[in-house]
């Protein structure tokens, strides 16, 4: 596919075909999305390659926590896991949310899950110190997992960026023995997509570019 091709339609796949992604088609696109950047060239992320159906299983049980949140928060028209404006979402929702084990199926049937962790000892946080979320950091990791997902897309297949399982971190850290120094970035569901969209919604450039300010003028041609 052509670079622009494989940008404007790397979507969210988590529906896969019964085909499975070999080793070899795999350590393919991970020897090329390593050549992402990250702080420093400092290269601290760490993949887990997952295919033991019940180590998928285990993952998509943690994930329940993160998931249960999701969708009780979009039931009461919030934004999920918002760090800004308080959620009024109470334990009695959370016991009554439907659609969990749906909404973490995926993880337990994809061919493969690629767990992406990132070594903390190497990262630069260059926001630490602000009184905010800090989110820096996800840049010595992030183009990484946008690498894997494109590279993949370019190959036919296609996965998604799941952080559900984040919410569980121990529990995942002591299922795939993660040393401590380390923190959950991604889970990446991977296969080969039942539907292969090639149209994908997103805001304009007008809608979220502006020219010298954040509240200048809209950039356009």
């Amino acid at each position: 596919m052509e670079f622009d091709d494989v940008i404007r339609t790397t979507f969210a796949a988590r529906e896969f075909t019964d085909d499975p992604i070999s080793d070899e088609v795999l350590w393919e696109i991970l020897d090329t999305a390593r050549f992402a950047p990250s702080g420093g060239n400092r290269q601290g992320a760490h993949v887990t390659v997952v295919r033991d159906p019940d180590t998928k299983q285990a993952i998509a049980e943690l994930s329940k926590t993160g998931a249960r949140r999701y969708l009780a928060q979009r039931a009461a028209r919030e934004m999920p896991w918002n760090v800004v404006h308080p959620s009024a979402v109470t334990d009695a929702d959370l016991a009554a949310t439907e659609g969990v084990d749906e909404f973490v199926a995926p993880l337990a049937a994809a061919p493969v899950l690629l767990v992406v962790t990132v070594n903390l000892e190497v990262v630069a946080s260059m926001d630490k110190e602000l009184d905010r979320i800090g989110v820096v950091p996800g840049g010595s990791i992030y183009p990484l997992v946008w690498n894997i997902l494109t590279t993949a897309r370019s190959r036919g297949y296609g996965g998604t960026i799941t952080t559900m399982a984040v919410t569980e971190e121990p529990g995942v850290r002591e299922l795939l023995a993660i040393p401590d120094t380390h923190a959950l970035a991604a889970v990446l569901p991977l296969g080969k997509p039942v539907r292969q969209l090639t149209r994908l919604r997103r805001e304009p450039v007008e809608d979220f570019v502006t020219r010298e300010r954040f509240d200048g003028n809209a950039f356009t041609r």
